[in-house]
């Protein structure tokens, strides 16, 4: 009933997302650039962009050049990425990383999730590893929220009644000790701090035997 429910939020909010569609591509470049001497996204050819939103993030890695899929639950959300990402490297698809994606076994180079771990239950934030980790063939991108709270941040989160608190304060030993058919779902998880209160979680999918 909670996915069901945050799903209708987002259709709800989507409108409001779409205002700030500029501002949010302005940071995603800001932090892309940012990040480039510790991962060169140039060779690279795909990537998988879970819970993209309106989009603005996939736009950004389109214009690295990367062939983007972008998936979500909400479908209004989908429809402002629709709108404003017309380019042929970009795809756009309804899903719900929690139920699996349509796609096969490391069928992206890539698969990055922007700020959707907070606001997740632990053991959904479980199943969104391990299905990333199922798709990705070279780095799980899980770009969140540190352990650098701000008071404005935490007020929310806890109006919200969220996972925010436990999330930055047992992130990055939640994905190391993510299991997922007797398999760790990384081998290896480093932390690079691209913001003040941001971090992006790298994660090397695990490769079964």
């Amino acid at each position: 009933m909670k996915k069901k429910k945050n799903v209708g939020l987002f259709d709800w909010i989507a409108p409001i997302y779409g205002l700030f569609y500029a501002r949010q591509r302005k940071r995603f470049e800001e932090v892309l650039q940012r990040v480039s001497k510790d991962l060169d996204l140039s060779v690279f050819t795909t990537i998988l962009d879970v819970g993209c939103g309106t989009g603005a993030l996939a736009t950004v890695l389109q214009k690295k050049g990367l062939v983007v899929t972008g998936v979500d639950p909400a479908v209004k959300m989908l429809g402002i990425a629709q709108k404003k990402n017309q380019s042929e490297n970009i795809t756009f698809l309804q899903g719900d990383v929690l139920q699996g994606l349509p796609f096969d076994d490391k069928s992206f180079d890539l698969a990055i999730a922007s700020y959707v771990a907070h606001g997740l239950e632990r053991e959904e934030r479980a199943l969104m590893y391990a299905e990333m980790s199922r798709l990705a063939t070279q780095w799980v991108i899980i770009y969140d929220y540190n352990q650098k709270r701000s008071l404005l941040t935490s007020l929310i989160e806890y109006l919200e009644g969220g996972d925010y608190f436990h999330f930055i304060k047992h992130a990055e030993k939640e994905m190391q000790d993510c299991v997922s058919e007797l398999h760790t779902c990384f081998s290896a998880v480093d932390v690079i701090n691209v913001d003040v209160r941001a971090a992006w979680y790298l994660c090397k999918p695990q490769t079964k035997d």
